[in-house]
């Protein structure tokens, strides 16, 4: 847990961030209605957590999960927020299945270099104890007809 309550608000670009992506262009903002938002964002995440938790408590479990998150919206009264926090999940869980699939097609990809490579130079490897044997095998006549 924090140690002030300082060290549990966000980070003030975060916020800053938020609120330009909010207002309309050439509308500006004080110092002090960015502080209030900033703490009302914080307070506001930290019930959402504490509900949140009160649902993975009630399921007997220690991590929370996105059906806790719903859930708590939901308790808190905050049903319009549900279906674009549902469509985001969905595209964050999309998103997060094609980058595994990407990351599993470039080990697959990587294994499968690796594996020609492996062959290339056990071919050549056999190449070069072919050549050998064949060396091996001209001196051996040569000097058979030396004697």
């Amino acid at each position: 847990m924090a140690e002030r309550p300082e060290d549990l608000n966000l980070p003030n670009a975060v916020i800053t961030r938020i609120i330009k992506e909010a207002l309309p262009d050439g509308v500006n903002i004080s110092k002090e209605a960015r502080s209030a938002i900033s703490r009302a964002a914080s307070v506001f995440v930290l019930y959402a957590t504490s509900c949140a938790n009160n649902f993975a408590m009630k399921g007997k479990r220690k991590t929370l999960n996105a059906s806790d998150v719903l859930s708590a919206m939901e308790e808190m009264e905050f049903q319009r927020f549900v279906t674009p926090l549902k469509e985001a999940l969905e595209a964050y869980r999309r998103e997060q299945k094609g980058k595994k699939e990407a990351s599993e097609q470039k080990k697959k990809d990587k294994d499968k270099k690796t594996d020609s490579e492996d062959q290339d130079k056990s071919r050549d490897e056999d190449n070069d104890e072919d050549e050998e044997r064949l060396e091996e095998e001209e001196q051996n006549e040569e000097e058979e007809l030396d004697n």
